[in-house]
């Protein structure tokens, strides 16, 4: 009896335990056959503001040679896959609330710092290894603070008086943003793998463990007088750290460039005015150089992951896109030279499509004088507008006259990180869509242009991209 009440368990615990690793998701079938192992897809919702560009192919620039500047645009047939992308440039109030965001990320700081105050016996005293000295430990017993007062003098820390007028205004210099970036591609070159075994697979070659492999990275750090120093240091491969890059970036806008960029002109209104009030909150963002558009793109992506929770780690990083990127998504769905269906750069009754320059001398033909707000004029067939003209925008790639003839013919871009010593040259980064200053010839899809990643224009912003996760497989049909 024994027997077969033993034999019945042994039956009824093996029917479990296949029950077990038959159920969905599991990695055994009927008959151990194999299945592969399940999982939940995401459907990655719309991000706000954004419109998907679905994968797809074109002739990347132009054939004709340039009738007014007589320059050959390279020609190259790539594909690309879908992404996201703003519909609109990046505007004055969407860059304010990260200028915004720095400031009271400073004032917080300082709220939380024990030390900080305009009260020299409140401040502790350290050794030269940084350590507080033993007598001080205990200040905060010893000194009565006044919450209030401490409170008021961090965020008036954060303002300054003009010299002359007594005007009072942010401190601009003040407001440093600082991230890292793990570089993904590095750490994926074979040439960079921490275990030497690995660095080459060709077996006809011994390996050496002892070699060294230098990596270069980027640092940054404030001074005692608040200056930002960015260096590129060079150092033998020990750890995964070597991959990780820090920035410090002063964020707000270069405002003069109204003045700079136009000499003898009356544009102090616009400097004084156009980033701060409030007229100009739709208004697309100028001043800002790469380096600021790509802190930007840093600072969205960690304000949106914040609130996502276990989802985050499947969402990719806001960014700029590369120079393919932004023509596919500038041509339409029809591949057009131009954003829009028609023939021209008018309709018939002399209605512009795009904000630019018609005649020599003459801004306002159009109706504007410098920008104008974001999506007035009609969207291409995408549904992104101002993709000509408004302002000219920020890609991720360096500039190069050889262009896509340098990239690779899928997901093409060509990336540097200049380093601080490298000459200017290397610094340039495309700029594509012609701007409000531009004739017609500049706001053509295809055309290429550049600008120097620590210079910001009055006739220069930006829009950022996401990678969409796991696009749809179909058959061609």
């Amino acid at each position: 009896m024994k027997k077969i009440l033993f034999a019945i368990g042994t039956v009824v615990f093996a029917l479990a335990v296949a029950s077990c690793f038959s159920s969905k998701g599991g990695s055994n079938a009927s008959g151990g056959e194999v299945t592969g192992v399940g999982g939940t897809s995401m459907s990655e919702p719309a991000p706000y503001g954004m419109v998907l560009v679905k994968r797809g192919s074109l002739k990347m620039g132009t054939e004709k040679t340039d009738s007014l500047w007589g320059k050959d645009v390279p020609t190259r047939d790539i594909s690309v896959d879908a992404f996201w992308m703003d519909e609109k440039e990046v505007t004055n109030s969407m860059y304010r609330q990260f200028v915004y965001w720095v400031r009271d990320s400073i004032i917080r700081e300082r709220l939380a710092d024990p030390a900080y105050g305009g009260d020299e016996s409140y401040k502790i005293e350290e050794d030269k290894y940084g350590e507080p000295v033993t007598p001080h430990l205990n200040w905060n017993k010893a000194l009565p603070r006044n919450p209030d007062e401490d409170q008021e003098r961090a965020m008036e820390s954060v303002y300054t008086y003009h010299p002359v007028t007594g005007e009072k205004m942010l401190d601009v210099k003040q407001l440093n943003y600082r991230y890292e970036v793990f570089d993904y591609v590095m750490a994926a070159k074979r040439k960079y793998r921490l275990d030497p075994n690995e660095r080459n697979l060709n077996t006809d070659f011994e390996t050496d463990p002892n070699e060294v492999v230098m990596i270069s990275k980027d640092t940054a750090y404030v001074d005692d007088d608040g200056i930002i120093h960015r260096e590129t240091i060079t150092r033998p491969l020990s750890s995964m750290w070597d991959f990780v890059n820090t920035y410090i970036v002063n964020v707000y806008p270069d405002t003069t460039c109204w003045i700079n960029d136009f000499q003898n002109a009356e544009n102090e209104v616009y400097m004084r005015l156009y980033f701060t009030h409030s007229n100009y909150n739709e208004y697309p963002v100028v001043g800002v150089n790469w380096e600021q558009a790509n802190a930007f793109c840093n600072w969205r992506t960690d304000f949106l992951l914040k609130g996502l929770g276990p989802q985050a780690k499947f969402v990719q990083r806001y960014r700029l896109p590369t120079e393919a990127e932004w023509e596919f998504a500038a041509r339409g769905k029809d591949g057009n030279e131009l954003p829009w269906q028609q023939d021209g750069v008018s309709s018939d009754k002399g209605c512009f499509y795009a904000n630019f320059k018609p005649d020599r001398g003459n801004y306002t033909k159009d109706g504007n004088l410098i920008t104008s707000k974001t999506g007035i004029y009609s969207a291409n067939s995408n549904g992104l507008y101002d993709m000509a003209g408004n302002v000219a925008e920020w890609t991720s790639t360096v500039y190069t006259e050889a262009g896509v003839l340098s990239m690779s013919d899928m997901n093409p871009t060509l990336t540097y990180n200049a380093a601080k010593e490298d000459p200017y040259a290397l610094k340039k980064k495309s700029v594509r869509g012609g701007s409000w200053k531009d004739p017609e010839s500049f706001i053509k899809s295809a055309w290429r242009s550049y600008e120097y990643q620590n210079v910001g224009r009055s006739f220069v912003g930006f829009r950022c991209v996401r990678s969409q996760v796991g696009t749809a497989s179909k058959a061609k049909k």
